[in-house]
Order: C-alpha cells, then structure tokens, then sequence
C-alpha cells in the first residue's frame, strides 16, 4: 500500500510548525505507524513490497498498547494506522480504542477493500476520526493494474460507501506517475463525487517495489508543472488538497502567492501557510511493523528500536533527527536555498540517489537566489 503512510493528512491548525524550536527539539505532530506488513494487494509502487502473510516480529497488542503510552508522553499526534493493510491485524479496534483514549487522534490508511459494514462500525467505535484510501486511476481498469489486484477499484469504492454511512470521514490519496499523470484531474473529479474531504498527491519515492518502476518517475520539469496546476485548483474545488512527498509545492505556494499579490496566512492558504514541505523527523515520524522508527517510510536510516529504547528518547535523542532539524547541516543547493525552511527537499529521494540524506533534492529545477 505504500505512501499511504506519509501523508502527513489529516493535519490540524498548528502555529509555525516549521520552525523547529531550537536544533534538535520539534513538535510532534504525526505519526505513521506500520502496524503490520501483510497486504492482500501488491501494488507497484509499494515502499513496504507487502505480501499477503504473517510478518515475524511485528509488535503484539500489548507492546502496541506501549507504545501508544509512549507517543502519548511526548505529545498528542495524530496517529495514522498504516501497513500493508491495517485490517489484517486482529486486534487493530482495541489498538485504535486506546489510542484515542489516550486522546491521541487516531486515522487509518486502509486501501478500502476490505472494509465492510460492520469493520466501518468498529472504526467509528473505536474513535478513527478519519481513513485515506488510495485511488491512482481514474478507471476500474487502471486503478487495478497499478494496484495488481482485479476488483481493488470497485473494492475501495464499496469501502468507501460503508465508511460514509458509519459517518467517517475520507480523503483519497494519489501516487503520480507518468501512467497517471493526465489523469490527475478526473481523479479529483472523482474524489469531488464520491464526496472525500480531501485530495492528497504523492510524488513517487523510489524505495520498495517503486525502485522497479523508476522509468514512471515524473521528471522536474513534468514535477513542476502538475504542482502549478495542483495549486491553481485551491479556489476550484471544496476539497482540502494537500502535496505530499513534493515538499517543493511550499517554495511553489509563496511564489504563486507573491505573483498574485497574495499574503499567505492560515486564512488564505490554510493549514499550507503553516506547515513546511518535509516533516520527516521534524514534525512527523515512521514506526515499522517491528518497531523500528524511521523520519519517513521511505528514508531507511533507522533512527532507534521501539522495543529497546524509548519512543521519547528517540525522537528527542537520535542523532539523524537532530541532523534533519539543523537546516544549516543541508548540502548542495538545499543548503543554500531560501526556501529551506518551507520546503527542505524530499529527504528520502535524497538519500535514494547518493546515500546522503542532507544532500539535496534530486528531483527539484528551482535554482536558489543566494
């Protein structure tokens, strides 16, 4: 299921986020948490490579119920319960429930096909405030070739009707890819009828099963130009749209906005004004199904063990995410970019093409004025 885990969706107003308070301390905002790996689909693009079996080592409920506690001591995130497919794990209502009893906000990222009239009344239940479900093509046809399954589409659209009538919320996220690329804006048509609150587009990550699909990877101008479009339709649609995995939209938003003679504030932009392109390690982590924690799915630089260390100690203490909030340890023309303090690059697709992850974007045709 891939990038369902990084959609630092489900984001609630939160004043300057970005600035982290001083280098090495940040507000927790989000976290993606991968509570199991098994998946009953195989999509291209999945970072995990998920497959439909048990997984060894994945953290049983009471280390789950932990960690929750753990997370609820540092702040109170918006947990997103991802995987492979959440609704594999058996004990995922009781997970959820305590979650929210903790007064964390807990959302789930299923890909909807197994969603059904009584799992969508659990979900409500148990407090899941809102789920995201993957739509990537804007036809039966397509969707399933990208998702490797037939029937994931009418599966996702059958889920997502048993969601609306449990009463929770939905946003659909999309993986772009040269496949997709024109189909874009049906897709958001197609959020718009099926009554989402939300569009989020993912830019592919190389990692996973994505490494094998590569030659799919938009180019920076292609980039470009669907982020220009993407922020033209803020004032055509009532959906919250949301970049994700593309922190150069923020660098795009305030050069728009500075064209337009617009100032950006939370009442103009929404939660866009004050949110920063990568999170990842800043204000939004990744737990894996064995509890190791990353700053994102897709950036594998494991950053401590949840069942030897701390959840705490880790994301105060490890020297990666202390790395990542110190904006003046970034290379190459991120480090010298005005914009690094709203975009800072993908820190992933960094590190995917040089093994460095302060080095700079790949994936980015802005030239910095310093």
């Amino acid at each position: 299921m891939a990038p369902h885990h990084h959609p630092h969706p489900y984001e609630q107003h939160d004043a300057h986020p970005h600035a982290a308070k001083k280098p090495g301390e940040a507000n927790l905002r989000l976290v993606a948490w991968e509570t199991t790996r098994s998946c009953n689909l195989s999509c291209v693009h999945c970072r995990a490579a998920a497959q439909l079996e048990p997984y060894e080592g994945e953290l049983d409920t009471k280390a789950s119920l932990i960690l929750l506690d753990q997370i609820a001591q540092v702040g109170k995130p918006i947990v997103i319960l991802t995987g492979g497919e959440p609704l594999l794990r058996k004990d995922i209502f009781e997970i959820a429930s305590y979650g929210t009893g903790k007064g964390l906000r807990m959302v789930m990222a299923p890909n909807g096909t197994l969603i059904t009239k009584d799992s969508a009344g659990k979900m409500a239940e148990s407090g899941i405030k809102r789920i995201s479900i993957s739509i990537d093509g804007a036809t039966k046809e397509r969707h399933d070739r990208f998702r490797g399954v037939k029937g994931a589409f009418d599966g996702a659209l059958q889920g997502i009707a048993h969601a609306k009538e449990a009463g929770i919320e939905f946003q659909i996220n999309t993986t772009i890819t040269k496949a997709n690329l024109s189909e874009i804006p049906e897709i958001l048509s197609l959020a718009e009828k099926l009554g989402a609150v939300a569009h989020h587009i993912f830019l592919l990550v190389p990692t996973g099963r994505g490494k094998y699909i590569i030659d799919q990877a938009i180019d920076a101008m292609e980039y470009e130009d669907t982020l220009n479009w993407f922020y033209d339709q803020r004032k055509k649609t009532p959906l919250q749209l949301k970049a994700t995995c593309a922190p150069h939209y923020y660098r795009i938003l305030r050069q728009r906005a500075k064209e337009d003679g617009e100032k950006i504030s939370f009442e103009t932009h929404g939660l866009d004004a004050v949110t920063r392109g990568c999170l990842g390690g800043i204000g939004f982590c990744f737990i894996s199904h064995v509890g190791i924690v990353q700053p994102c799915g897709f950036l594998h630089t494991p950053c401590g063990d949840v069942t030897k260390t701390s959840f705490a100690d880790i994301w105060q203490a490890s020297e990666t995410f202390k790395n990542l909030r110190d904006y003046k340890l970034y290379e190459g023309k991120c480090g010298g970019c005005e914009y690094i303090k709203v975009c800072g690059g993908c820190r992933a697709r960094a590190y995917e093409a040089t093994g460095n992850y302060l080095s700079e974007e790949p994936l980015c045709s802005y030239q910095p004025m310093i």
